[in-house]
């Protein structure tokens, strides 16, 4: 098991700068807004943060030598953190597996799950992190 002790450290000061930037929006938004509203705001914020960033990134995994059909990461932080956007009332299983399964198909060391539709973000902040990309063997 990788715990946060584990991580590089310029990585998971990268994810504590993004968290930040989420925690800026939220104050500033509140909950209850799209999910697009937030995603927006967050990209404003990164970029004011100077934090590299691209969005709705697509990526295509293969399977057994075929190509899949694209994926879309809602943000993809300096090439390294996947940052998957919820506006949910509850953040369900399913979506800790989606974020899991990008991490996999990625190669990706890191993610983000950021639900801001919660009275307080960071009840919202989910961290998964990829141990095969942190540890190839």
């Amino acid at each position: 098991m990788v715990d946060r002790a584990d991580i590089p450290a310029e990585l998971n000061e990268l994810s504590e700068r993004v968290i930040g930037a989420a925690i800026a929006v939220h104050r500033a938004l509140g909950p209850g807004l799209l999910e697009p509203i937030y995603g927006a705001a967050l990209c404003q914020e990164l970029s004011l943060s100077g934090i590299a960033f691209a969005q709705q990134v697509s990526h295509i995994a293969e399977y057994k030598g075929a190509p899949l059909p694209a994926q879309r990461f809602d943000l993809v932080i300096a090439g390294q953190i996947i940052v998957e956007l919820k506006s949910v009332e509850s953040v369900a299983d399913a979506h800790l597996a989606q974020l899991v399964s990008y991490l996999r198909l990625s190669s990706k060391p890191l993610g983000l799950l950021i639900n801001f539709n919660t009275p307080i973000v960071t009840k919202g902040v989910y961290r998964r992190i990829n141990s095969k990309a942190l540890n190839p063997s």
